[in-house]
């Protein structure tokens, strides 16, 4: 069985890139240590290989499915939950009086990755419970985090987010979804929600639905949206599970991939009263659940990675045990097949793996830093960082979703027809990675926010800043050996990055709302590119400082990853014009295609 990630390059990346051993100097995180760190990755694998990995086909194999009225599920499912909660991943980061280790959260991404790239369907449980319990923890009551939060925190109650609707998927300004003040303070919740992962399942005693509805009266839009918890089962005064609190599946959604993962149609109110709790004020529940959804559009560009560098880690190892054709100079047919690795084009789709996946990591573990920066780092830099981590969150949802299906690609090409069989892995994997694309809003969505919203806030105080931190890893880089590509080919991506947005965002006036955005995806893909292209640079010149002194046993770790520095200045980043181009002038090409043309 192929290893499912790297525990050197993880390593690297948090403590030669990103200096994460030094985090215990911030007073949160005072007494802990790398090695502490090191030793809870350890514990995060070997809970990942024993419990999540072994059922990842079987469950793909083995949808959930309703049996007298209840979802089953694989039984791997509920053993790998429980091991995970045993572990304390559920509460890792919460402080210590709740039962917490208060890790650094860059940390508990890492751990995370070890479930995502093992087993992305069942690691989806505790994925959205902790995303559910972190919104609590910023705007429930007090009464509600101790009634609700707490059991989440201890792994016997589970948690979703139910946005969605069957008339209205991303369109949340469309929901009917209604709430109906009662005599006590709660509200009774009546509409269906559509495509709730984790809506219906027996892991847990109970499952806390964070979901978004309607007071009678509210505004049309979204001003008129707010945010409750609604029970599966009704809580008892001395917090034990009581009644069912009429939740009622509808139906389960089968999917190519995820396929472990019960997604299900939910009907709030169906046969009695489902009794829902207002979270924070009435109005407010679209800003409340973007709390939830900018961790999870994080989290999703994570899986993706995972799940891309899964692929990436069983196709070298197939490449170099597979043994097919000869080098072109040897034209003896009796000699000895070669290692399909010994090929170039095999080299060149390897290398294109390991340059989207291991970008994307940088990518996703240097966005989780800034979660850590916001609440710890300099005060007097916290306002930068948030308008930074608010600039980069479209791309680290979109760009790993996107290129780690193009690396799975390759991975099945790498294997050939065994590729696209079920004897190997890389073909759920494929099929598992094809939803993040979609996860937490699509890349039309995300290009939109980018373009029409990030890149405009505070006066363009984000891309400045942005600017400001890649040109920093650029002067850092000068007259380190074997970055010269890298460090020349984003010194003229920043450039074009920086005349295209100056070009479009001038003429925004004049071209309108709907045809300033029709280009909104090149600039997704343009700043994308160019943010990875940052994030291999910081990665080159990690390794060129530390390749004059390496072991020899870590020398050819650091000179791989020079060259694949290498490989996406003079492979990817040259693509970066093209957007630029298209972006700058405005291009009408799709604004201007009519319906009927079709």
């Amino acid at each position: 069985m192929a290893p499912f990630l790297s525990k050197r390059d993880l390593n690297f990346q948090l403590f030669e890139v990103l200096s994460s051993a030094d985090l215990p100097a911030r007073t949160r995180f005072a007494g802990q240590s790398r090695a502490d760190y090191e030793d809870i990755l350890g514990l995060a694998y070997t809970v990942a290989e024993r419990h999540f990995l072994p059922h990842a086909r079987e469950a793909d194999l083995n949808e959930p499915h309703v049996e007298n009225g209840k979802v089953r599920l694989v039984p791997g499912a509920q053993q790998a939950v429980n091991a995970f909660r045993e572990a304390g991943f559920l509460s890792a980061h919460h402080d210590e009086e709740l039962g917490g280790l208060q890790l650094p959260w860059v940390i508990v991404q890492a751990v995370m990755a070890h479930f995502q790239a093992a087993n992305i369907a069942t690691s989806g449980y505790p994925f959205l419970t902790i995303g559910n319990a972190n919104l609590q923890r910023e705007f429930a009551s007090a009464e509600q985090q101790q009634k609700y939060m707490l059991p989440l925190l201890e792994g016997r109650w589970f948690g979703t987010m139910a946005l969605s609707e069957p008339q209205a998927g991303s369109g949340l300004a469309d929901i009917t979804t209604s709430a109906t003040p009662l005599e006590d303070g709660t509200y009774s919740i009546r509409g269906s929600k559509m495509w709730i992962s984790g809506g219906e399942h027996e892991l847990s005693e109970n499952i806390v639905h964070l979901v978004l509805a309607r007071v009678k009266g509210a505004p049309a839009g979204v001003k008129g949206i707010s945010l409750f918890i609604v029970p599966r089962y009704r809580v008892q005064a001395d917090g034990n599970v009581g009644e069912p609190n009429n939740v009622v599946l509808a139906g389960l959604n089968h999917k190519m991939g995820y396929r472990g993962t019960s997604n299900t149609l939910l009907n709030f109110g169906e046969g009695g009263d489902s009794i829902g709790e207002l979270v924070g004020e009435a109005g407010r529940g679209l800003a409340y659940m973007f709390h939830m959804m900018n961790e999870a559009r994080i989290g999703v560009g994570m899986g993706a990675v995972m799940l891309g560098y899964a692929g990436y880690m069983a196709s070298v190892e197939y490449a170099r045990e597979r043994r097919q054709g000869r080098p072109a100079a040897d034209r003896n047919p009796e000699s000895q097949a070669i290692p399909i690795i010994g090929h170039a084009d095999v080299r060149r789709l390897l290398l294109r793996q390991k340059a989207f996946v291991e970008g994307g990591l940088a990518l996703g573990l240097y966005a989780s830093s800034l979660v850590d920066d916001l609440t710890t780092g300099p005060e007097d830099r916290r306002t930068d960082t948030s308008l930074l981590l608010d600039l980069l969150t479209p791309i680290v949802k979109s760009w790993p979703s996107k290129y780690s299906q193009e690396a799975l690609s390759d991975a099945i090409q790498v294997l050939g027809g065994a590729g696209y069989t079920r004897d190997y892995p890389v073909e759920q994997l494929y099929r598992d990675n094809r939803l993040n694309p979609i996860h937490e809003g699509t890349e039309g969505i995300q290009g939109n926010d980018l373009l029409g919203r990030k890149l405009t806030q505070a006066s363009g105080r984000a891309l400045d800043v942005l600017l400001g931190q890649i040109q920093t890893e650029v002067a850092a880089s000068e007259g380190l050996e074997g970055v010269a590509e890298i460090r020349a080919a984003l010194t003229i991506a920043l450039a074009q990055n920086g005349k295209a947005i100056h070009a479009i965002l001038g003429k925004a006036a004049d071209l309108g709302p709907d045809l300033f955005l029709a280009n909104a995806n090149s600039a997704l893909e343009m700043l994308g590119h160019t943010v990875i292209g940052w994030m291999w640079l910081r990665q080159a010149n990690a390794a060129a400082r530390a390749l004059g002194h390496a072991k020899p046993t870590d020398a050819n770790f650091y000179r791989g990853k020079l060259q694949a520095a290498r490989f996406f200045a003079v492979y990817e980043l040259p693509k970066v014009k093209a957007h630029a181009d298209l972006l700058a002038a405005a291009d009408r090409t799709t604004f201007d295609m009519q319906e009927d043309w079709f």
